[in-house]
């Protein structure tokens, strides 16, 4: 039943190409282009997003932005519009994530920039390279980039101290320094933990795998389709948390979005997070002392991963889609970006963004965030692939084995291979 029915909103999605929520006769001649976007976020993220839209709606009286959370958070806009382009009234831009991009792609509502970028006002060399990656779907640019981020590790300087553990060298550091210095902090009789790690078996428990097959030198996806994090790369990404676990040295967190974790990492119960830039601003609430250390490697350079997220834009006509593009260029240029970044707690999506005062006096404001954006030099994102999803999945369930101590890490991995490449072969 359930194949069925994702089956027919996937006919209905492509039907949504017939189709569409309005069209250029829609703008009165005289009057400005109407346009609306849908951003899925709510508090402060919110509001500066409305606050830039009402600058926009000053400054170009012939667009007229509503920006609003389209009825949803962010994490459920993909549902959103899928039912929205099978219903045929969809909005001009909407915040998706970029893991999502590659299955709305698939309808030809979903605008192809691939020119639209190549203009020599647009900037798009002035992008971080992960921002730039994340909007690609086939060779093709299929959105415009929303927000960016990467993993480091922070630490608990406190907990560090209390328990006389040198804190993560300077000059970078391997996994098998990190296990040792997990297990190093970790004491059942003060309930302390050394690190944690999702265990919901979502893409939050699984993203942060990933460095570790692509220091180990495997790939997600390969370049011809096939499952690239079998054998040794996936065995020495899942041999590291099956360390932790038998350890005992990992807080195991079974509850979503890891707000457990962290507030145990705030109480100074956890020694070490792998976290991105979002978590800092509640660190500094909080009052705990922590520092920033790139990720670890197995001796490699150093890399990690970004998780960008995208501005896509849907036709509704030449005229909405021309508007559309050109709200949200104003809304990605250094000036603007550099209002969003620091409300939202990401990085910059460009390179000019990081030369601008607003965000020279937030990165001196929160301890480690340079860190962070050093870390976009050696990130890569994941494989816009619509069979990612299915993907992760798999693979997040072979992790909850290992971290619960359910199944040794080779068994757990193959059963992930093996679910993998019956979902590529399967077309995704």
């Amino acid at each position: 039943m359930t194949r069925l029915i994702l089956a027919l909103a996937a006919a209905a999605l492509f039907a949504a190409g017939c189709g569409g929520s309005g069209d250029d006769t829609a703008t009165k001649a005289g009057q400005p282009v109407q346009i609306t976007m849908w951003h899925g976020q709510n508090d402060i993220a919110g509001k500066v997003l409305g606050q830039l839209a009402d600058e926009f709606n000053r400054t170009h009286k012939n667009i007229q932005v509503k920006a609003t959370t389209g009825g949803v958070v962010a994490d459920q806009m993909r549902q959103k519009i899928t039912t929205a382009l099978a219903s045929g009234e969809y909005p001009d831009i909407a915040y998706i994530f970029g893991s999502d991009l590659a299955n709305l792609a698939r309808s030809n509502k979903v605008m192809d920039l691939t020119d639209a970028v190549k203009a020599p006002d647009f900037g798009w060399d002035d992008y971080y390279a992960p921002a730039r990656d994340a909007t690609v779907v086939n060779g093709r640019v299929r959105a415009l980039p929303a927000l960016i981020d990467d993993l480091s590790v922070v630490y608990n300087k406190k907990q560090f101290k209390e328990m006389g553990v040198a804190e993560p060298p300077a000059g970078g550091w391997t996994w098998d320094q990190f296990a040792a210095t997990a297990k190093q902090l970790t004491d059942s009789s003060k309930g302390t933990f050394g690190t944690a790690w999702p265990a919901v078996g979502d893409e939050d428990t699984v993203w942060r795998t990933w460095p570790l097959v692509w220091q180990a030198g495997g790939e997600i996806i390969t370049d011809d389709g096939k499952v690239g994090f079998g054998g040794q790369p996936g065995e020495q990404a899942f041999g590291v948390v099956n360390t932790l676990a038998q350890d005992g040295s990992v807080y195991v967190d079974t509850k979503p979005d890891s707000d457990q974790t962290y507030q145990l990492f705030n109480n100074d119960k956890i020694g070490m997070v792998v976290t991105g830039p979002w978590q800092l601003p509640d660190f500094l609430d909080a009052k705990t002392e922590f520092g920033v250390a790139p990720l670890p490697t197995f001796g490699g350079p150093p890399l990690t991963i970004s998780a960008p997220d995208t501005w896509t834009i849907f036709d509704n006509g030449d005229a909405r889609a021309k508007a559309a593009i050109e709200f949200v260029k104003w809304l990605n240029a250094p000036a603007q970006d550099a209002k969003w970044v620091t409300k939202a707690g990401s990085l910059p999506l460009r390179k000019g963004t990081a030369d601008k005062p607003e965000w020279i006096a937030y990165q001196k404001a929160v301890p480690g965030l340079s860190v962070f954006l050093d870390g976009l030099d050696g990130a890569r994102v994941k494989p816009a692939n619509p069979a990612y999803p299915r993907i992760s999945e798999a693979v997040g369930q072979s992790l909850v084995a290992v971290l619960l101590k359910r199944s040794d890490p080779s068994a757990a991995l193959q059963q992930a291979v093996q679910a993998s490449e019956a979902v590529l072969a399967g077309g995704g």
